[in-house]
């Protein structure tokens, strides 16, 4: 129906009034859910220069799509609604492509091209390893639409966070020096926790434009993603496999309800309208660091109930689907040497208020 849908042409987009509304509508089925609200520890980092940290984002890259039929092209295929980067508060857009099931397969994130760059068109931010598969995916729904598209090695992702992490403490934006080096300067749009993100030319240093900042290791940026309980890329949502409304992408503010149908849309938008959602991506942290684990290692309860599946992580924290039933239980794993490793989940203090914390 999905197919049929764009094959039809019906990418009318929705009014945006009210559309934060909408967003944050699907939060019914967490709201039972009495888990600890989790909110980020404190930077421990001492003597360090600077209020900022840019890290180097080598698993995300960009493509570029422009000409005068971007905005149809996009919204038949994305689960958000293009047209808001029509809006000047919206310069980047979060969004998933899905399948015609209606699981994910592409993590993306849009941002509006400057008129230097020509206008009409947008970067489109991805992992890194589903480039060509993306690719492949756009022209085969490009049809006779007047788009160009096509990969922009020459660009370098970076994140910008705040080293100023003290529960609801206001952070200023960054002061960019030469803002006119910045293809793309743009507040993450999933969640303020997330920073800003950068667009260069590889040979560009970001410590040039960016006053008051270091660089970081990209593992400190994994590890900040895993504590907050944010997902990116194909380790945490595995193309094919993840849902969007499990892997919270209304709480990341990456869906909109009111505008025309897209691929995949069937499933997404009756699942919303029932208001269930029965497991979703939690942040946990376990005992012990584990290596090497099979993708998709079964979680159980403490009475050995299926509790869910194990996605990704760096040392002891990581992502895990959770039956929501389960949430506040301790939850075992069993590594590759089968031995037995305890997590446990918490709510992230990013989600909508009215998901209850115990």
């Amino acid at each position: 129906m999905g197919v049929l849908c764009f094959a039809r042409g019906a990418f009318a987009a929705g009014k945006h009034a009210g559309l934060s509304g909408k967003l944050l509508s699907g939060v019914s089925a967490a709201a039972a859910v009495g888990v600890r609200r989790f909110s980020p520890p404190p930077d421990n980092r001492k003597d360090v220069p600077g209020q900022f940290v840019c890290y180097h984002l080598p698993h995300r890259t960009l493509l570029k799509i422009q000409g005068p039929d971007t905005s149809p092209f996009l919204q038949g295929i994305i689960t958000n609604d293009v047209e808001l980067l029509e809006e000047p508060e919206h310069g980047a857009v979060y969004s998933h492509m899905l399948n015609v099931q209606g699981r994910t397969l592409y993590d993306i994130m849009l941002y509006r091209l400057k008129e230097a760059e020509g206008g009409h068109g947008v970067f489109l931010e991805c992992d890194s390893t589903t480039k060509d598969s993306i690719l492949r995916h756009l022209k085969v729904y490009k049809l006779r639409r007047k788009v160009n598209i096509g990969p922009c090695p020459d660009l370098a992702v970076w994140a910008v966070l705040s080293q100023q992490t003290s529960r609801g403490q206001e952070v200023s934006e960054p002061e960019l020096s030469s803002p006119e080096k910045a293809l793309v300067w743009e507040a993450d749009p999933r969640t303020q926790q997330m920073g800003w993100r950068l667009v260069l030319h590889q040979q560009v240093d970001p410590l040039d434009i960016i006053a008051s900042c270091q660089k970081g290791d990209t593992e400190e940026y994994h590890r900040h993603r895993y504590t907050i309980g944010l997902p990116e890329g194909v380790k945490d949502l595995p193309p094919g496999v993840a849902l969007p409304l499990e892997s919270n992408l209304v709480y990341m503010q990456g869906i909109s309800f009111s505008k025309g149908c897209y691929i995949g849309q069937e499933l997404t938008a009756r699942t919303h309208h029932t208001g269930v959602v029965r497991k979703r991506l939690m942040p946990v942290r376990l005992s012990s660091p584990v290596q090497d684990l099979e993708e998709g290692a079964a979680l159980q309860s403490q009475t050995g109930k299926p509790a869910g599946k194990h996605r990704a992580g760096v040392g002891e924290l990581g992502l895990s689907l959770i039956r929501m039933a389960h949430a506040k239980e301790v939850l075992t794993l069993k590594s590759s040497d089968d031995s037995t490793v305890t997590l446990e989940a918490s709510v992230p203090d990013w989600w909508p208020k009215d998901v209850k914390s115990s």
